[in-house]
């Protein structure tokens, strides 16, 4: 009888120390294909051209990416005007623009939003930089980060830098509001060492 306790145990803890095992496997497979698409994401910009792009701010002005030949841009997706993650990284690149244009860079802010929606939300927060209006989605599209939420689209929370020639060379596929202004002027000076 002891014999078979012995074994029932020895049985339970085998299927538990398994069952813990295969767990850990799970969570480190979801782990490394989380890395390894945002690795993917970067390899897939980083290097090519930056597409052509003419689109109107929130003054109606219009801007190319040709124009900007010769400095470094800033290009920044954001989903909404006036939600609160997108005001945080607005005031961000606003309170170090004049760092950016230190390190001859130019900062674009760009979102699914009109042009009268980029003027409101630009007025309120005083930005001394262009908000593009890519309502038609042409270069949010061409960048893949249109993201579907049931009936409407918005950009997807993710910036490029493009170098003076007008290649990527980086591409953040995942942005801290917070820090992420300061993390694109700190690879700008890197770069341009």
């Amino acid at each position: 009888m002891q014999n078979i306790m012995n074994a029932s145990k020895i049985c339970k803890i085998t299927l538990l120390c398994i069952s813990v095992s295969l767990s850990l496997t799970q969570f480190a497979f979801a782990e490394n294909s989380i890395f390894s698409k945002s690795e993917t994401s970067q390899k897939q910009w980083v290097g090519k051209s930056a597409p052509a792009f003419k689109l109107q701010d929130q003054n109606s002005k219009w801007h190319s990416l040709s124009q900007y030949k010769g400095q470094w841009v800033v290009l920044y997706f954001y989903p909404k005007d006036n939600s609160p993650g997108c005001t945080q990284e607005a005031n961000q690149f606003k309170v170090l623009y004049p760092q950016f244009l230190k390190s001859n860079a130019v900062v674009l802010g760009v979102s699914l939003d009109d042009v009268k929606s980029h003027q409101k939300f630009s007025e309120k927060l005083g930005l001394p930089f262009p908000l593009l209006a890519d309502y038609k989605q042409q270069l949010s599209n061409q960048l893949g980060i249109v993201r579907n939420l049931g009936i409407t689209q918005i950009a997807k929370r993710e910036s490029f830098l493009i170098d003076p020639q007008g290649t990527i060379v980086y591409h953040y596929s995942s942005v801290n509001t917070q820090t992420h202004a300061a993390q694109v002027l700190a690879d700008i000076r890197k770069f341009s060492q």
